[in-house]
Order: C-alpha cells, then sequence, then structure tokens
C-alpha cells in the first residue's frame, strides 16, 4: 500500500525530536541522518519545522495532552511524541486536522494509534489553544530570571532572515532589491521561509546570512585599516567575513574541519580574504601579536532559541560549567597575543551569566566601555559598559538573539 504524501517528512521530524529529547543531540548535527530519505527541499523544511515547533512549545503541548487521557503517557514514550507532532502541525503550522491525521498516524504501526487518534480528536472538538508566548521549561525560568517573560515573548515565532552586506554603503539599494528592512548600515531583514540560495545578490557574494546579534562583535571593532586582527573560534565565518569587508588583515582560527569548510565557501563566494587557520585554540601559539582579537567563544548558545529551540531542552548547568571554564581558559590565551593597547572583544550567544556577565579579565585586560552610537536604536550597553541582548528585545521589529559583547584593551 502507497504511503500517504508527507510521511517522509513526519518520520524525519521524528527522528529529529528523538535525537535532541533521548540523545541530547543538536538539531543541526542530527539533522543530516534524520532527513537522510527526504528529497524535496520543502520536505525537509517542514521535517524542520515540526520538530522546532515541537521543542518551542513542548512543555504546552504536553500539557494539552495530558489534559486529554488519563493515559499517563511517559515523557519519552513514541505516542506522546507523534501526539506533540500532531498537535504542533494543527495549532502552529495550520495543517489542518484530516492531513495530520493521514500522516502522523501511520507513525504508530503497530502501536497505540487508537490512543493518539482519541486525544487528537478530543483537542480538535474542544478548540484547544495555546498561549502567547511559550512556557518556558521550570529550570530555564529559573536561570533567566526576570527577563524570562519577555524572552519567552520572543521565542513565539521563528525569526526573520537578518543578511550582513559586505558593503555597507549598498544598504539602501539592497533594501530596494530585496524589499527588505535594515535596522543600521550593512543589516537587511527579510521574512522568513526565503530559500537563501536562489536570493540576488547571493551567488555574487554581496551578503551572507548572519543574525543582527551576531553582527554586533565585529562590527564594534570598526575599520581595519590593514591592521591584524585574529577571529578566535572563526568558523562558519560570519565575523571574517565582517572583518575582512571592513579592512582588516584577519587570521581566522578554528578546530573544526567541517565548518572552516564552510569559511572558505564563502570567502570564496564573497571574493574577501583572510588567513584560515585549523587548530585548537588552547594549543596554538601565533607567530606575532595581534592589533585586536575577537573571541566569538564556544558557548551554550542558549541565546540562540528562536531558531535553534532544541537548546531549551538540552542545556543544563553541567554544559553551562563546562563552556565557562573553556570561555575563562580561551581568554586569558587570547590576552597573551595582544599587542600592548590591543583590544579583545568577547562574545558569546548565551543568555547565561557564567558565560558572560560572570567572565573575569586577566589584569593585563581593562574593561572598555561600549559606545552606544555603534548599536542600533533602542539597544544600549549595560551600565559596567557591556551590552547583553535577548529574543524579547527590538520585539516590534522582529528580535534578535541573545548575545553578551565586551570590549577590553591590553596595558601598552
Amino acid at each position: 500500500m502507497a504511503q500517504p504524501s508527507g510521511i517522509h517528512a513526519r518520520r524525519a521530524a521524528l527522528r529529529l525530536l528523538d535525537a535532541v529529547l533521548r540523545r541530547g543531540d543538536t538539531m543541526d548535527l542530527a539533522f543530516a541522518a534524520a532527513t537522510k530519505d527526504v528529497r524535496k527541499f520543502e520536505d525537509r523544511a517542514l521535517a524542520r519545522a515540526i520538530a522546532s515547533e515541537v521543542l518551542r512549545w513542548l512543555v504546552d503541548l504536553d500539557a494539552q495532552i495530558d489534559s486529554a487521557t488519563k493515559t499517563v503517557l511517559p515523557s519519552d514514550a513514541k505516542a506522546r511524541m507523534v501526539l506533540r507532532m500532531m498537535l504542533a502541525q494543527w495549532l502552529r503550522l495550520d495543517t489542518p486536522p484530516h492531513a495530520i491525521i493521514a500522516t502522523c498516524l501511520p507513525l504508530l504501526a503497530g502501536g497505540p494509534r487508537r490512543l493518539a487518534h482519541g486525544v487528537f480528536s478530543t483537542l480538535t472538538k474542544q478548540e484547544a489553544a495555546l498561549p502567547a508566548a511559550p512556557t518556558l521549561p521550570e529550570t530555564v525560568a529559573e536561570r533567566w530570571g526576570e527577563r524570562a517573560p519577555a524572552i519567552a515573548g520572543g521565542l513565539a515565532v521563528p525569526p526573520p532572515l537578518d543578511l550582513t552586506l559586505k558593503d555597507p554603503e549598498q544598504t539602501e539599494i539592497w533594501k530596494a532589491k530585496l524589499a527588505a528592512d535594515s535596522l543600521m548600515p550593512g543589516h537587511l531583514r527579510l521574512a522568513r521561509g526565503e530559500n537563501v540560495e536562489k536570493l540576488p545578490g547571493f551567488s555574487d557574494g554581496a551578503w551572507w546570512v548572519q543574525d543582527l546579534a551576531a553582527s554586533l562583535p565585529a562590527h564594534l571593532l570598526g575599520a581595519g585599516e590593514g591592521r591584524h586582527v585574529l577571529d578566535l573560534c572563526a568558523a562558519p565565518g560570519g565575523k571574517t567575513l565582517q572583518l575582512a569587508a571592513q579592512g582588516w588583515k584577519v587570521t581566522a582560527l578554528d578546530v573544526s574541519k567541517r565548518r572552516l569548510a564552510l569559511l572558505k565557501e564563502n570567502l570564496g563566494r564573497t571574493g574577501l580574504k583572510a588567513s584560515v587557520v585549523r587548530a585548537d585554540a588552547l594549543e596554538w601559539e601565533p607567530k606575532h601579536q595581534f592589533d585586536a582579537i575577537l573571541l566569538d567563544a564556544p558557548c551554550t548558545a542558549t541565546g540562540t532559541a528562536r531558531r535553534h529551540p532544541d537548546v531549551l531542552h538540552r542545556i543544563g548547568q553541567r554544559q553551562i560549567e563546562e563552556m565557562a571554564q573553556l570561555q575563562s581558559a580561551l581568554i586569558s590565551r587570547a590576552a597573551e597575543w595582544l599587542k600592548p593597547g590591543g583590544t579583545l572583544v568577547y562574545a558569546t550567544c548565551s543568555l547565561e551569566r557564567e558565560e558572560g556577565e560572570d567572565q573575569a579579565l586577566p589584569g593585563s585586560l581593562r574593561l572598555l566601555p561600549i559606545d552606544a552610537g555603534n548599536l542600533p536604536a533602542d539597544l544600549a550597553p549595560s551600565e559596567d559598559g557591556t551590552l547583553r541582548t535577548d529574543p524579547g528585545m527590538l520585539a516590534e521589529t522582529g528580535g534578535l538573539d541573545g548575545f553578551f559583547i565586551s570590549t577590553s584593551q591590553k596595558a601598552d
């Protein structure tokens, strides 16, 4: 018997959710294996969308499921997982219930299909609804404190598509070409769902995909004027491209062969130049000191929850503490490689204090206050001169990822 159209996408979504919630994998790493038998771009995108919406609204979907059955379904039960997918498609992706039943119940072949069908039918008849913003897992809400409600509001929908222009002076030209908005020179914002490689300017290397918050650390370093900068932990390369476009002589270092391949691909597409080095930053020794270092450190990436809602369920205190130790070691290494008077920009796409505000600078560095004039409107540095962004900010214009950014200077 032929399988219903679309079932491959649903099966891939189920694999993705299993990888995240049972094995603790990232969605990005699990995606290729989960979608290996899904040929169409649209179906792969659908699989990711279903899994993402389940992870974004997991607490609320589970509350709906539990309200409609007396049967206690374990959190990792396949029936619960499929029901989460069914509800996410109905409540978030506007898929008709009959199509959901036809493509999701076959995933429970040999299992409790009647139970899943009954729970889903009950909730559709009751016209079940989700809250305006996702309910955060309890431990996550505790970590994010008083900002948690605003951040949750910023996670309610997937983010728009942000682009960084190679030439900021062409911002108005590209705004018109792509029918885009812009929140600062060199930045464009488009509606989500675009096939990036088919957009004007992609093949010509006029721009690259980069969240607005992710573009700020390199932006704060300003014009390079031929000076030497180290982009530490550089791949996949957005900041390397920015620095090269700003006139810096860039050394881009990363340990990941796969991610460095993406960096080199982006350099080739844009025609920008950088010296690419594959090495472990904790073991590598440079041949000379640098005028500036951009350390976008490995982190838990909880600030990217808008596009990577798996972080809401994979990251706990152990991972935070491990990353904080690594970041501290990298800051110390970077301080050694700066010329006297040189600048270190430290950044993480994390919402955790341990990875941002609580990171101490070595005695050779002093904090420099970030100039609000270098930031998009409605963003301002904290009292200590550092910058903290989160997905609850700039909500009226599409939001941005969560980042912590500090700038410091080495003593002469």
